[in-house]
Formats: C-alpha cells, sequence, structure tokens
C-alpha cells in the first residue's frame, strides 16, 4: 500500500505542489538527481567515470503533450551528446531517453523519428541508447519501436520490467547476441492482471528472468540494489561462464554508491543511472516508491533541516 500511495502521488498535481515547495526539497533531490543542466549532467558523468564506474544519462520529463517540447527533448539530447563526445566521454557513458518524453503519447512515429536523431547522435559521440520502458500501457509500442530502431543501430538497449506478468516472455525473445537488455523490477503503477504486486513475487520473477538473460547470447544490463540478487546474478555469472565485460550491474545515482564502488573494484561492470534536469518530481517520487528507506531519508532530511 505504501508503494502505491507513493506511485499515485507521482500523478497528482496537488502532491507535486505540496512537495517541490516543501522547505529544503531540493537540497535532498540533489542526492538523486545530478543537477539541472548539461554541465551538472557532465561534471557528475566525469566524477563518476573517473572512479571506473560507467554512466547512463537520462533527462528528465515525460508525457508530453506538445510537439514542440517533443522537438525540444529531442535537440537537448543531441546537445547532450556533442558534449560527452566532445569530452571523449562515449566510451564510458550513454544515454536513455523516455520515448513518451519524445512524443509516444502523441504519435508513435513522431517519437521514433526523434529517437533516430538521438541515436545517430550517440553513434557520432561513440556511444550507446538506452529506450527507457514506462506505464505498462506502452510496452508493445515502446518494443515496436526499439526493433525499429535495432534495423540502423543494433547496440540500441531495450528495458524489461521483472514485474510485469509477460516479462519473462520479452526476456526470451531478447536474449539473442548483441541485444543489450536492461532488467529492473518495475516503478510504474500497474494492475494486478498485468502485474505482480508483492515483493516476493516480484523478486521471484526478477531472478527467472536473470536466469534466461544470463543463459542468452545478449548483453545483460542486471538494475538491482538488493543484495541477495546482486549475489545470484554473480552466481549466474559462474554458472554461465560469463566474462566480467558480457554483463553489467546498473544502479541509480544517490543509491548505494559504496556498493557501487565495491562491485567496480572487484572488477565488475557497474553502470550508474543518472537523471537530470528541471522535470524531477515523476522520477523523484518513484525513486522514493521503489526503497522504504529512501523515504524515510527523505523525510528525516526535512525534519532535520525544518
Amino acid at each position: 500500500m505504501f508503494r502505491q500511495a507513493l506511485l499515485a502521488a507521482s500523478r497528482s498535481g496537488g502532491a507535486r505542489r505540496v512537495v517541490e515547495t516543501a522547505p529544503f526539497t531540493r537540497d535532498v533531490v540533489r542526492r538523486f538527481i545530478a543537477g539541472e543542466t548539461i554541465e551538472d549532467a557532465a561534471r557528475v558523468t566525469e566524477a563518476l567515470t573517473g572512479e571506473g564506474l560507467h554512466v547512463s544519462l537520462d533527462v528528465l520529463g515525460e508525457d508530453v503533450q506538445d510537439k514542440g517540447q517533443a522537438e525540444a527533448n529531442v535537440t537537448h539530447y543531441l546537445g547532450l551528446l556533442d558534449r560527452l563526445g566532445r569530452a571523449g566521454l562515449g566510451a564510458r557513458a550513454e544515454v536513455s531517453v523516455k520515448l513518451s518524453a519524445i512524443g509516444q503519447t502523441l504519435a508513435e512515429d513522431l517519437a521514433l523519428d526523434g529517437a533516430r536523431r538521438i541515436c545517430g547522435a550517440a553513434r557520432s559521440a561513440g556511444t550507446t541508447v538506452t529506450v527507457d520502458m514506462e506505464d505498462h500501457t506502452t510496452v508493445d509500442s515502446t518494443l515496436r519501436t526499439v526493433h525499429e530502431l535495432r534495423r540502423d543501430f543494433p547496440d540500441t538497449g531495450a528495458v524489461i520490467q521483472a514485474y510485469l506478468r509477460r516479462a519473462e516472455e520479452h526476456c526470451a525473445e531478447l536474449a539473442f547476441e548483441g541485444s543489450r537488455v536492461r532488467l529492473c523490477k518495475g516503478a510504474y503503477a500497474a494492475p494486478e492482471p498485468v502485474a505482480f504486486t508483492g515483493k516476493e513475487d516480484i523478486d521471484k520473477s526478477f531472478v527467472r528472468c536473470m536466469k534466461i538473460l544470463m543463459a542468452g547470447k545478449g548483453y545483460p544490463m542486471l538494475a538491482t540494489h538488493d543484495p541477495r540478487l546482486i549475489d545470484i546474478a554473480g552466481a549466474l555469472a559462474v554458472l554461465n561462464e560469463r566474462d566480467p565485460d558480457t554483463f553489467e550491474y546498473q544502479m541509480l545515482y544517490g543509491i548505494r554508491p559504496q556498493e557501487q564502488r565495491r562491485l567496480a573494484a572487484q572488477g565488475a561492470r557497474v553502470r550508474v543511472y543518472v537523471a537530470y534536469g528541471q522535470e524531477w518530481y515523476g522520477y523523484f517520487m518513484r525513486r522514493l516508491a521503489e526503497r522504504p528507506a529512501n523515504f524515510r531519508f527523505f523525510m528525516r532530511s526535512l525534519a532535520g533541516r525544518s
């Protein structure tokens, strides 16, 4: 119930006004958000990659209802990728793109066109793009778009959310050679008929999906902070005789940073998902919903600074 309440709040205008205007909110948000500008993102990327970590950058902003804003978001990504390329960061920093931020709600073809331009810029910068998965109602559209992008940009990453009941099916379809697949638990509200709602069921689905991806020929990107799941991933790597450079762990900026560095020091490839931008509210609330510890940190910080 706690998680569902926070996910509902992530789409509530009233809750958004309360959180955005609360004293010291932005100070706390900086734990999870890298800043608001391309230069903020570049600064954090340079620091993380300098410590041996990899990065995936997400420009915050979703559910765009205006073609002009969709185009502005595409243009922002092009500027970001140009900045990464000029700084020589392409080998360690990619970008993640939400299709709803570049027009998916308006027209699938509009988002596909914008994504193609972003992928082209990523190639020029020496890096890649992963297409984020969003609300369960967009899964089919998103996977169609990824399929089309891979015709010209085969290294485009896909995302599968383990809390959805069709996750194993999608993993099996995507576990082929050269296929980059990020597996995450899922951070959007979804009805019980299409999604698991209990933590134990979601964890079990995540493990089943990991087994498929780690036994396959693709490149799994395992997005979890759960120590048990990380241990299982390591065991699956041994079982499937995977070298450290044939899969990676992914974690969010600001969450378990010491674990990120510990894994990297052991030789694992670790990618930090770094979000930035002015439209931080929905992303921030989903991060609070994912882990009760994040919410407790937020409330303690507000109480301690007010």
